[in-house]
């Protein structure tokens, strides 16, 4: 099992496109493929091991050592801060961490703005640098709805076509940052498994490039 390399894919149409990435490269591991209630599936010729895991999971376990290498969004690392290296950017699941609300919502400077979000450690970290005093409104679902009903100024919010925000009058304010699917490692992992984890990853790389260029 000690050149067996562990993969935290994310549930979902992401950890799909992901997974045909690993595959192409020659980490194929067929039964993931099949209707199946298993957890793990492994390709022991391929020396790889799979599992899925909820996208905001992957790091917990990458980070903590159940999984050697995982992906996961950029939103996700810069919300929970994972003590993880980060190898690659993919290039999948592209869009952006925004701040979003009815256009003038941020034209009030001096009153302290109210920030309904997902994502309160990115909204912190976001308005620090800018030095505006905030008051964060912790949500779990539909965030959109926030600065409609007045519960807060503007959102904090990962935005992708905007098609939401327009049919509800809201528009992108500012642009925090872009965000994409990244290959993180365990550091353990990465220090024990140095060979076979950068094999890995340059030959993602590879596909990457490729694509980019297509």
């Amino acid at each position: 099992m000690n050149d067996t390399i562990s993969v935290a894919l994310p549930k979902g149409r992401l950890g799909e496109k992901v997974y045909k990435l690993f595959d192409e490269i020659g980490y194929g591991c067929p039964e993931i493929l099949e209707d199946s209630r298993k957890l793990i599936f492994e390709n022991t010729e391929n020396h790889v091991r799979y599992f899925w895991a909820k996208p905001s999971d992957v790091a917990i376990y990458v980070e903590h050592g159940a999984a050697d290498v995982g992906v996961a969004g950029l939103d996700i690392l810069l919300e929970q801060e994972p003590d993880i290296y980060e190898l690659l950017d993919l290039g999948l699941g592209k869009c952006r961490m925004a701040v979003a609300g009815k256009k003038g919502a941020l034209s009030q400077t001096d009153e302290t703005l109210r920030v309904a979000t997902k994502f309160p450690n990115i909204a912190r970290r976001y308005y620090s640098e800018k030095s505006r005093e905030i008051e964060i409104i912790k949500l779990n679902g539909s965030i959109e709805l926030a600065p409609i009903v007045k519960l807060s100024d503007v959102i904090v919010d990962i935005v992708e076509t905007g098609t939401t925000l327009r049919e509800n009058k809201l528009e992108v304010l500012e642009t925090i940052c872009d965000i994409s699917a990244r290959l993180i490692v365990n550091k353990a992992s990465y220090r024990f498994k140095t060979e076979q984890i950068e094999e890995m990853c340059a030959k993602l790389a590879q596909i990457v490039i490729r694509g980019g260029k297509g």
